[in-house]
């Protein structure tokens, strides 16, 4: 049976791994929030590391907020980039292959295609510079490693993503202006989770990889669908706008490329 450690397991991904996790009786997942395993104390890690006899290592602890990693950058470099020095070399001093979670952010969005494995990262914010530097890290110390980028992450029954805050808004009587020139793939966590796992039981090929389940549309059609899927439309007006004001720059088009598995 292989043993597999979920780190940030109180996040949205984590969580959508834990209640996924039923369905593969043959993988032991051992799950740990930022209160059971700081990724910032390398004794910590190592110490659990030591212990755990695992196999693989799924990391998604991250600082995600966009819009924070721009007036606090420490703080995201420490978590995505500093944070994951930490655990790739204790997973290449105890043999643990490393399944590390990135983000589209690492793109420009000046491309119109959808970006490939193949396309040269470029961000033009601290949350995407952060992310890619942590990918940097792996990549300068582990062979055995797969990185998955992925995009517009949402769980409907947990978190803090754009998919709750839409109903939340829409519950609350509040009309929405949302943004119709970015453009990305959104992608659900369950769905995320379970290709995951599938990397995980299958031993594919050690690398890079995107991921994302929807189709290529803005946040303001991403809103829509939201409303709709949910019977709501008419309770709510949402406008589409095409500047909100925000510290962060953020991608035009970060639709990325599945790599098959």
């Amino acid at each position: 049976m292989k043993r597999v450690l979920v780190t940030g397991s109180s996040g949205q991904l984590g969580w959508s791994i834990q209640k996924n996790s039923s369905n593969y009786p043959e993988i032991e997942f051992i799950f740990k929030n930022s209160r059971s395993l700081d990724i910032l104390n390398i004794k910590q890690i190592e110490n659990t590391f030591r212990t755990g006899n695992y196999d693989y290592c799924i990391n998604c602890a991250a600082f995600t907020n966009v819009e924070q990693a721009e007036q606090t950058p420490k703080i995201a470099y420490d978590i995505n980039a500093e944070a994951v020095k930490n655990i790739a070399t204790i997973c290449k001093k105890n043999e643990v292959i490393l399944v590390h979670i990135s983000t589209d952010y690492v793109f420009d969005g000046e491309k119109e295609e959808p970006y490939t494995i193949y396309d040269v990262p470029n961000p033009i914010n601290e949350y995407g510079k952060s992310k890619l530097k942590g990918e940097q890290n792996i990549q300068d110390m582990l062979s055995n490693h797969y990185i998955v980028r992925t995009s517009w992450l949402y769980c409907k029954d947990y978190g803090k993503n754009f998919y709750r805050f839409v109903l939340d808004s829409v519950r609350q009587g509040k009309n929405l202006n949302i943004v119709d020139n970015q453009y990305g793939r959104p992608t659900n966590t369950y769905k995320l989770a379970d290709y995951l796992i599938q990397i995980v039981t299958n031993g594919y090929p050690f690398g890079l990889f995107h991921y994302s389940d929807g189709a290529p549309m803005s946040w303001y059609e991403f809103a829509k669908l939201i409303v709709e899927e949910n019977g709501l439309s008419e309770y709510v007006k949402i406008n589409a706008i095409q500047n909100y004001r925000t510290f962060a720059s953020r991608p035009k088009t970060s639709i990325l490329e599945n790599t098959l598995i």
